[in-house]
């Protein structure tokens, strides 16, 4: 059997952007479930044979075929036996830049049928075959490596993106399930520059049948995501922050978000007007602020909200200040048969006196 390392790892080398937390994929010709388990490799690929090697726990994947026998990223069929080769086996991949292999048990040549390394100098996207065409992933997979690779100078292939469109036309896009969206949007959130994966979306047409409760948004819109920030949650939350809370709600829910990106996006999305104007409004409209988003509870995930509100060009300086106050207020000193009442009370009374000092 030959042994191929493949994909994202020998990508990632030749952009010279690899590191220690860069994945390792091989992919294993000649052989059979059997023969891998008898050299102590433990299988744990239930749609495919995928292996773990014995040392290591590196993937190892059987070379394989796909035929497409229905719609979406599931419906194909897969053929690993021992007969299948390298060529075979790249060729059934997104991209050519993804298509590149290095035999291991050898002299570690690169094996590039399909001119990944052409592609990798002209910074271009582009599809290995017309197979692409066969899997709504590759959508959402090609949007995020024009993300992640944007500031390298990456564009996608005008045939690439021509072929997309016809993909989200002829439906193929609408049988992606929810949950496969989410984890591509939220490692796209994650890059330098997410705007540039929503653009890709909404210029392909796959925005509006994958979003279909949104609004509709310009790509120019979509900018404020590139913000510098480390909170998946921040960036999440500004993407909707112009949707009314009953579209973001049904989004969360049919891509079953985690629950704090749904509240938090639900947040900001409902108080960053009023947040931008809260020293105009009254006392206990301004408790009901700070009541309805937690922020005397769960600092945490208040602080986030509160940094979504710095983007959003939110003046969140007398917040910050106002909850302080709030947050000194001594309980222990209270009226224990009322104290939620007078606790009430102290706390609009910290609020006026914030509001107008001479009070």
């Amino acid at each position: 059997m030959e042994i191929y390392l493949v994909g994202g790892a020998i990508r990632d080398e030749l952009l010279g952007i690899a590191n220690e937390d860069t994945e390792k994929d091989f992919v294993i010709v000649g052989s059979s479930p059997e023969e891998m388990k008898s050299l102590g490799y433990r299988q744990v690929g239930k749609e495919f044979p995928v292996f773990l090697h014995p040392e290591s726990n590196e993937e190892y994947a059987l070379a394989r075929l796909e035929r497409k026998v229905g719609l979406g990223y599931t419906g194909f069929e897969f053929d690993t036996s021992k007969s299948v080769t390298l060529k075979q086996d790249l060729s059934r991949r997104d991209l050519t830049i993804n298509a590149i292999a290095q035999k291991q048990n050898g002299n570690g040549d690169l094996v590039d049928p399909f001119n990944g390394q052409g592609d990798i100098k002209s910074r271009t996207l582009r599809h290995v075959s017309e197979a692409f065409s066969e899997d709504p992933v590759r959508i959402l997979r090609t949007a995020r490596f024009a993300s992640r690779f944007h500031s390298l100078g990456f564009n996608i292939a005008h045939e690439t993106f021509e072929l997309m469109k016809q993909m989200v036309s002829s439906g193929e896009v609408d049988s992606l399930i929810p949950e496969r969206v989410f984890k591509e949007l939220s490692l796209s959130i994650e890059s330098e520059k997410p705007s540039i994966f929503f653009e890709v979306l909404i210029e392909s047409g796959a925005y509006q049948r994958l979003f279909p409760m949104l609004d509709i948004r310009k790509t120019s819109d979509m900018q404020i995501l590139d913000v510098p920030t480390e909170l998946p949650e921040v960036r999440f939350a500004l993407w909707l922050h112009k949707q009314n809370t009953e579209n973001v709600l049904k989004l969360c829910e049919h891509l079953k978000c985690p629950k704090d990106f749904q509240q938090i996006a639900e947040l900001v999305a409902e108080w960053h007007h009023f947040a931008k104007a809260l020293l105009s409004y009254s006392p206990e409209e301004i408790l009901n602020f700070y009541l309805k988003n937690d922020g005397l509870r769960r600092q945490r995930r208040f602080q986030i909200i509160l940094t979504a509100f710095d983007y959003l060009e939110i003046n969140t300086k007398p917040i910050t200040e106002l909850l302080e106050l709030l947050m000194d207020i001594e309980i222990s000193k209270l009226d224990n048969l009322n104290i939620a009442q007078e606790l009430t009370q102290e706390r609009l009374s910290v609020i006026a006196r914030f509001l107008d000092p001479t009070k």
